[in-house]
C-alpha cells in the first residue's frame, strides 16, 4: 500500500494557534463538559435523562475536534514567506485581472489549514493558487476550476 504524504502546510503563527486551541480544549473545555456530564448525572436515572445525553454527545464533540486538531498538529508543516524573484509563493499577495471580464482582485497564497476564499485568502492547492505559484507580473494563467477554465493576468506580485 502506498503511504500517502499528507502534510498541512500553514504558517508558525497558524500552527501556534492551534497548540494554543488544543492547550485550551484539553483544559478547560474538557473540565467543563466533565462538570456538565457531572451535574447532568446527578438528575437520576440515565435512561431518560436528555442533559445526560446532551453532555455525552458533547463530550464526543469535544473528543473528536481533539483528535482532529492533534492530526493537523502532528502532520503540521510550517511554511515561511519565501521570496522567488518576484514569483509567486506561498505568502504573496497576487493582484490578478480575469482576462475575460476585466474583473480585478487580489489574492492572498496560503496553505490548506489558513485558506478562507470569501476574504481572498487561497489555498496553494486550490485551482487559482495552484494555477499563480512559481508564475511573475505580466504572465498569464489558465485556472482549471470546477466552473470551468478562464484565465488570469498577473498584474502585481508582493512577498
Amino acid at each position: 500500500m502506498a503511504v500517502v504524504d499528507n502534510k498541512f502546510k500553514m504558517s508558525k503563527d497558524r500552527y501556534d494557534e492551534l497548540v494554543a486551541e488544543l492547550h485550551h480544549l484539553q483544559t478547560v473545555r474538557e473540565k467543563e463538559v466533565a462538570e456538565q456530564i457531572k451535574e447532568a448525572r446527578s438528575f437520576g436515572d440515565l435512561s431518560e435523562n436528555s442533559e445526560y445525553d446532551e453532555a455525552k454527545t458533547e463530550q464526543g464533540k469535544l473528543y473528536s475536534k481533539i483528535a482532529e486538531i492533534k492530526n493537523v498538529i502532528e502532520n503540521a508543516e510550517i511554511i515561511e514567506k519565501v521570496s522567488r524573484a518576484g514569483r509567486v509563493s506561498l505568502g504573496s499577495k497576487v493582484t490578478v485581472k480575469d482576462v475575460a471580464s476585466g474583473d480585478e482582485d487580489t489574492y492572498q497564497i496560503v496553505g490548506s489549514q489558513e485558506a478562507d476564499p470569501l476574504n481572498f485568502r487561497v489555498s496553494d492547492d486550490s485551482p487559482i493558487g495552484r494555477a499563480l505559484v512559481d508564475h511573475k507580473k505580466g504572465e498569464r494563467v489558465i485556472v482549471h476550476a470546477p466552473a470551468g477554465d478562464f484565465t488570469l493576468e498577473i498584474l502585481a506580485v508582493k512577498a
